[in-house]
């Protein structure tokens, strides 16, 4: 599979008119080769760019969110050398969102998640949940928890439809055998 998202021009950074440079990265479903292009938001999650981008290629076992509704996720080992701070934080993710979470395995490690072995057995204290927002009316509250606010450190740019679509067809035929990945574009 191409590192570029199906009709994603944009390299993988390009100065702005301030003499800043923007970052792309293409987040695709593996085994549905379907693709998105997105934009890191430096400007306003600093820190949570900077330690994704510094750490890709990231992926693994996708999942369809339970409560958060139009969400997809893959729950990875941490990979920042401090956890970043809450930068832009939302409660309220848009279509396009990318978000960053941190859980600890003791939040995730109860069989109503459905991942309670992966979270205890890989021997991790925390767990870094990154996720894509493809469709409206999202509302991050857990009954268990309470309110949960993410990071939001992109912005797809390019390929929302196509993700939209393939993530629908995620949550009605399984997300089984599928991974979601993060990569430079």
């Amino acid at each position: 599979m191409s590192e570029n998202a199906p009709g994603a021009s944009e390299p993988t950074s390009q100065p702005t008119s301030g003499g800043a440079t923007e970052r792309f990265i293409t987040v695709s479903l593996d085994k549905r080769g379907v693709s998105c292009t997105a934009r890191l938001l430096d400007d306003r999650a600093p820190i949570t760019c900077d330690a994704v981008w510094n750490a890709l290629p990231l992926g693994g076992d996708v999942y369809h969110a339970k409560y958060a509704r139009n969400e997809i996720y893959a729950l990875l080992p941490p990979f920042a050398p401090q956890e970043p701070p809450l930068e832009n934080p939302t409660i309220t993710p848009i279509p396009g969102d990318l978000c960053y979470f941190t859980f600890t395995d003791t939040q995730l490690g109860t069989s109503s998640y459905g991942y309670e072995n992966d979270a205890k057995h890989q021997g991790r204290t925390t767990v870094v949940d990154l996720a894509l927002f493809y469709e409206r009316n999202n509302l991050l509250i857990n009954g268990d928890a309470g309110w949960v606010p993410g990071i939001v450190w992109g912005a797809v740019v390019d390929g929302l439809d196509r993700m939209a679509d393939a993530c629908q067809d995620l949550w009605r035929a399984g997300a089984l055998g599928e991974t979601l990945s993060f990569r430079r574009a």
